[in-house]
């Protein structure tokens, strides 16, 4: 997997996320076409790039901590 696949995938869980919509790790997985075991590296992979994300229980998603937001590129100077 390339680099660039993996940050579609984090930019479309970071979607889901403010969605509240990526259900159980199981349905993320089935949503993303990605194991189970895949999705956990990729949350670990977004917490280590200073996501503040959870599973929250209640909703059944995970969810971040306090809003944030994901960037990822070059921007111009002035």
């Amino acid at each position: 997997m390339t680099l660039l696949e993996k940050i579609e995938q984090i930019q479309r869980v970071d979607a889901l996320i403010r969605r509240k919509g990526t259900g159980s790790p199981a349905e993320l997985a089935q949503k993303l076409n990605v194991s189970e075991r895949y999705v956990f590296k990729l949350i670990k992979m977004m917490k280590e790039l200073g996501a503040p994300v959870y599973f929250c229980k209640n909703r059944n998603s995970y969810c971040y901590e306090r809003e944030v937001q994901f960037a990822f590129g070059f921007v111009s100077q002035k």
